[in-house]
């Protein structure tokens, strides 16, 4: 009987070429903690500066984004945001995430199911985790423009929106992730 290795699955945006981020990603680690996503974040913003700002786009017309990387167990993202650029408040759906800015100012209005809505600003290097209950609305702010690097654990879950926070459920079920052929 012979057992054949099966290679966890990367994908790195090609523009990457660094070659500390194929060592941040763990592709053998399939669930991330809310800890781990931030430290990823705040590592890809800090030492891979360069090869994101290479990356990096505005859009007058709409918030623009690129997948940076993808494994079995983490996605990784680079957003931007001109002033007043905003999400609609969403949930991730049952994954874990994070995020660091890389430059400017971001808000944040989130809610944790059954709570208070509450806010916060996010500037240049701040950044965060936070576990799969958190709904939340990111808008641009001040009058440059802002980049910021996301992370989910598991990867592919779809999001939902809400018209509000004020809406967001009191419990929030977990949707199936993506399966990638």
């Amino acid at each position: 009987m012979t057992t054949s290795l099966v290679r966890p699955s990367v994908e790195i945006h090609p523009q990457l070429t660094d070659p500390l981020l194929p060592e941040l990603l763990h592709p053998s680690r399939l669930l991330w903690t809310p800890r781990e996503l931030a430290d990823l974040t705040a590592t890809v913003t800090t030492e891979l500066t360069a090869g994101l700002r290479g990356i990096l786009r505005f859009d007058e017309d709409r918030r623009w984004w690129a997948r940076l990387a993808l494994t079995d167990g983490v996605e990784l993202w680079l957003l931007s945001w001109l002033p007043g650029q905003h999400t609609k408040p969403h949930d991730h759906g049952g994954a874990s995430g994070s995020f660091t800015v890389l430059q400017g100012e971001l808000g944040e209005e989130y809610r944790y199911p059954g709570g208070p809505i509450r806010r916060r600003t996010h500037v240049a290097g701040q950044g965060l985790g936070f576990g799969a209950g958190r709904a939340h609305q990111i808008t641009g702010l001040g009058d440059q423009p802002a980049a910021s690097v996301h992370a989910y654990s598991p990867p592919l879950v779809a999001t939902r929106e809400y018209a509000t926070l004020a809406d967001v459920p009191a419990e929030i079920p977990p949707l199936p992730a993506i399966v990638r052929s």
